[in-house]
């Protein structure tokens, strides 16, 4: 306790927002791997499971864009203590009997889950951007990543933990385990977090919460096309092909899910590293569009490959693993640049419309993933996977670059 009061007002604060971060991601990957394991017992396909979480990703979005604006005016402390308390809301709605875990009740917590997620995420990042000196790009890089890979990794280990307290200790004492740890963790953070983090010096009208700074925009764009790109083949197609394809279990299935988040979250915290980018960032259009083209080629290449049969096993794995380095990287780079680029004062409007975009890209590529594998194949979720990455790498190179 002593070290932790010896550090800086500002580096005591990041602890604690990436403290609650790290807590809210483990139950927010841990519930999603209850939900799938517990309705996949009860009977139902991969396809409706996935539907269960649609109202997660639908909230997101509007979250995203309202959450923006109003962390403008009540603090990001606030808005991120909000969020806790809903995901502790959110998991008592599941504590209720069995007989009453309905496909409704359950999107019902879903969608409230969804809106505590983005809130916390979004109060996160943008709280980071008030932390770091101006013009400490570099520092700002480092700390977006790091929060940022870590939050991803721990999501895997979420996966992880979901099946470990199902299985020792069965649904409903998983659920309240979860609930009690979230709620000391939102207890804490009430007392410790700063009061007037991220509030704008001027109460923002509602009609601002749409940007109206073109790098913001198109940034945004971009992420939304990048994001799609991943869940158009990896959501819903990849662990019903693995499925069909090798004959696997669900377990073994959610290992592979879980393995490849953990390591697509710690190459986001060294993407500073990886992406060469130790020094400030100043050509961001043209830095941001290389790494998408360089990205646009696996899914290509893994959607020719499986079209001639070619080497099925390890097209897919090295494909997995091709793409989960460099999408972390170009997730990374996007993540540094939105909070870079936002605006101090009211951060969080800007950041909460890029996650808006975010938060569509997911939405779209969920959606897209079930209708094309279910009416058409695994390689033609690949096909649109590429062209989503090119669509987001040609609104990259618009992006302006900063004065």
């Amino acid at each position: 306790m002593r070290s932790l009061q010896s550090l800086s007002s500002d580096i005591q604060q990041y602890l604690i927002i990436t403290g609650n971060y790290w807590a809210f991601t483990l139950t927010d990957g841990a519930l999603r791997m209850l939900v799938v394991l517990h309705f996949h017992e009860l009977g139902y396909t991969p396809l409706e499971i996935a539907l269960l979480f649609i109202f997660y990703e639908v909230f997101g979005i509007i979250t995203n864009l309202v959450g923006g604006w109003l962390g403008a005016i009540i603090g990001l402390n606030t808005t991120m203590n909000i969020g806790l308390v809903l995901q502790v809301l959110a998991l008592s709605m599941l504590l209720v009997a069995p007989e009453m875990l309905t496909i409704v009740w359950v999107m019902a917590a879903q969608a409230i889950s969804g809106v505590a997620k983005d809130l916390n995420k979004m109060s996160a990042k943008s709280a980071i951007k008030l932390l770091v000196p101006k013009e400490a790009n570099k520092t700002l890089y480092k700390w977006v990543a790091l929060l940022t890979g870590s939050k991803n990794t721990l999501k895997g280990v979420g996966f992880f933990l979901g099946g470990l307290l199902l299985s020792q200790f069965g649904f409903h004492n998983a659920i309240l385990i979860m609930v009690v740890g979230l709620l000391i963790v939102w207890l804490t953070s009430c007392v410790l977090l700063k009061k007037e983090l991220g509030k704008a010096s001027s109460k923002p009208k509602f009609k601002h919460l749409f940007s109206k700074s073109s790098a913001i925009n198109y940034l945004s764009g971009a992420r939304l096309f990048l994001f799609a790109a991943r869940d158009v083949w990896f959501v819903v197609a990849l662990p019903v092909y693995l499925t069909a394809q090798f004959n696997w279990d669900y377990s073994q299935v959610g290992s592979v899910m879980a393995l490849w988040v953990i390591g697509y979250g710690v190459v986001q915290a060294l993407a500073p590293r990886l992406s060469g980018q130790q020094q400030t960032i100043k050509k961001d259009s043209q830095h941001l569009h290389q790494w998408a083209v360089i990205l646009f080629i696996i899914p290509m290449l893994m959607a020719i490959a499986l079209h001639y049969e070619f080497q099925i096993s390890t097209t897919l794995w090295l494909g997995l693993a091709a793409f989960g380095v460099l999408f972390a990287i170009n997730s990374s780079l996007h993540s540094y640049l939105i909070v870079s680029y936002a605006n101090s004062n009211g951060v969080s409007l800007d950041v909460g419309f890029y996650y808006m975009a975010n938060a569509a890209g997911r939405l779209l590529g969920t959606v897209l993933s079930g209708w094309l594998y279910q009416y058409y194949s695994f390689e033609i979720c690949l096909w649109v996977s590429a062209a989503f990455i090119l669509f987001s790498a040609i609104i990259a190179k618009a992006l302006p670059e900063k004065g």
